[in-house]
């Protein structure tokens, strides 16, 4: 049985995406211990129940601080060196930049990566976005290089890595379905007989928020009766949707804004169909959640987002910022009404077959030789 150290930079994310892995981990016998930066409250309380030790590490998720990085660098450092794990595993981009790097330092025998999309440094041309591309570069190619795996959750995001040359070993590379989703929680349920549409995203431009909102306004100059739902909550990340403009498309009736749910499930229950309009995911959750429940999706043709939707099949692929795209999409659900069901059956299929969070797993404890 092995000592796992898992470092994440958003504390709920360990019992939202990294839950299942980490209770199969002590079910097996392993020791788990997590950190995140505001590892407290709820989420703390519920890693504990599982028999999991828990840190607080100093880590802003977003934006460039030499010294407050270095702090977070030597706090792990530290951290790890005391508690002494065999393993680690470091996900999203600082707790792969600085979570592997201090693993080596600390002498960590096993260093594990999780690649779980490019974000904000790799989805703009702005000259904030270079800058924070160069340094991610950098810190990728040292980093990665001390690790055993690295687990990549789609192929463009693989094909980035190789064509920048970001792995030393381009054969350690393990690709994985995303996250998984757990289809036994998330079952199958009947349609709504009203037509809606449901985005659940953290409220950022690069989700395609803003298209979301312009498709249905034109969507509902011919429907007015359809309805568009938001769920989601303001970050902190430079490409935030701001409080007023929330305020502006739920005062003008072009959606409803049901703020950030602990349980998705009812939301998705009353939608007919799931829309995410992303510009680059790694595997995106929310439409795997969508798939298990029976949704039919449209997202569209982006890294990450393309993965989960064959056209025409389990749903609709558009293009990136193309909202008069999305609202076409929209508009074949309304005009061919037994269209969601169908394909939200193929969707269902999916999730099962390529998607089940065991299955995804057990890919990655393979890979952590950790079975």
């Amino acid at each position: 049985m092995a000592k796992v150290f898992i470092l994440g930079s958003y504390a709920p994310s360990l019992t939202n995406f990294r839950g299942s892995l980490i209770r199969e981990l002590r079910e097996a016998g392993h020791e788990v211990l997590t950190a995140a930066p505001d590892l407290e409250g709820e989420v703390r309380k519920r890693l504990e129940s599982w028999g999991v030790r828990c840190f607080l590490v100093p880590m802003r998720r977003h934006g460039l601080n030499p010294l407050e990085d270095l702090r977070t660098l030597s706090t792990l450092v530290a951290l790890l060196r005391r508690e002494r794990p065999e393993v680690f595993l470091g996900y999203t981009i600082k707790p792969v930049l600085y979570g592997v790097l201090a693993a080596r330092l600390a002498r960590v025998p096993r260093r594990y990566a999780m690649i779980t999309g490019l974000g904000f440094a790799f989805s703009g041309e702005s000259l904030a976005r270079r800058l924070v591309q160069a340094v991610a570069e950098r810190g990728y190619r040292l980093g990665l290089g001390f690790c055993q795996q690295v687990l990549f959750q789609n192929p463009d995001d693989l094909k980035v890595f190789r064509e920048r040359r970001l792995l030393n070993d381009p054969s350690k590379a393990v690709l994985i379905n995303g996250s998984g989703v757990d289809v036994e929680h998330f079952r199958p349920e009947p349609l709504p007989q009203e037509v809606s549409f449901l985005l659940i995203a953290r409220l950022l431009r690069d989700k395609g928020v803003r298209e979301f909102v312009e498709a249905a306004r034109k969507v509902r100059r011919d429907h007015p009766q359809v309805r568009f739902r938001l769920v989601g909550w303001l970050d902190d990340s430079p490409s935030s949707i701001t409080q007023a403009e929330v305020d502006g498309w739920v005062n003008e009736g072009t959606v409803e804004f049901l703020g950030r749910l602990e349980d998705v499930r009812p939301a998705i229950a009353q939608s007919t169909v799931f829309v995410l309009p992303s510009y680059r995911e790694g595997t995106p959750r929310t439409v795997l959640e969508a798939m298990a429940m029976g949704r039919a999706v449209i997202t569209t043709s982006a890294p990450g987002c393309r993965e989960t939707v064959v056209d025409e099949d389990n749903g609709f692929l558009v293009p990136v910022r193309d909202a008069e795209a999305l609202a076409q999409a929209m508009r074949r659900f309304l005009e061919n009404p037994t269209l969601a069901a169908q394909m939200g059956a193929r969707g269902r299929a999916v999730a099962e077959a390529k998607y089940d969070v065991r299955k995804v797993n057990r890919v990655i404890r393979e890979a952590m030789e950790l079975l």
